[in-house]
Formats: C-alpha cells, sequence, structure tokens
C-alpha cells in the first residue's frame, strides 16, 4: 500500500458514492495508516441547533449572494451538510470501510468533526 496518512477536510460530503471512497481510503493506506476526516456535523449544544439552522438556511445564501453574488453554491453548502450522515452513523461507515479504532472529536459544539480510524 501506499501511504501513511490519508486526510480530507471539508470534502467527503461532496463525494458521490461516501462508502466506496473510504474503502478505497483503507485500499491505499499502509498497515497503521491512519484516517483523517474533518466535516461538517450536527451541533450537540442544546437549543443551539434550531438557532444555527435557521440561520443557515435563511442567512448563509443571502451572505453568499452579498460577497460572492452567489446564493445557490451557498445553498448547496447547507443542503450538503444537513444531508450528511451525523457523526455516530459516519463513524459506523468508517468502520464498515475497514477502519479500527474509530473516534469522533467534535468541534464547535459539533458544527464540524474531526473522524479518524486506523488500518491494522
Amino acid at each position: 500500500k501506499f501511504f501513511d496518512a490519508y486526510t480530507i477536510a471539508f470534502g467527503i460530503r461532496n463525494v458521490t458514492d461516501i462508502p466506496k471512497a473510504l474503502r478505497e481510503a483503507h485500499r491505499v493506506l499502509r498497515r497503521g495508516g491512519r484516517f483523517y476526516c474533518l466535516e461538517f456535523s450536527t451541533t450537540v449544544w442544546p437549543g443551539f441547533a434550531e438557532v444555527y439552522d435557521a440561520y443557515s438556511h435563511k442567512m448563509v445564501p443571502k451572505l453568499g449572494q452579498l460577497l460572492a453574488q452567489d446564493a445557490d453554491s451557498y445553498r448547496y453548502l447547507i443542503e450538503s451538510i444537513r444531508r450528511f450522515p451525523d457523526m455516530p452513523k459516519f463513524k459506523g461507515m468508517i468502520a464498515d470501510a475497514g477502519f479500527v479504532q474509530t473516534k469522533v472529536e467534535p468541534l464547535l459544539g459539533g458544527l464540524v468533526a474531526i473522524h479518524s480510524g486506523w488500518k491494522i
């Protein structure tokens, strides 16, 4: 195999076949290799999810239009985050791809998370 580490940040939610991408990450890692993924997630702060959801759905596309003249891309960003599996489900997908000692580290109350696993 080829690599000691496989990293992806804010990209795996845009992959058409996530389980296939995870299996490929596992395939190209050497034994002892580490998988890391930084991705948007669902907040775990009580009450904040509703506020964030309303803000992101209404304000982010407007900001995208104002700053980049591209509301559609920012609508896609929000929808892709909403469609992405939650932390426990994505952790399970990583394990299903063959990784062990899978771990999730929520950041910013779960708005983003670092997912990781080992190939043995």
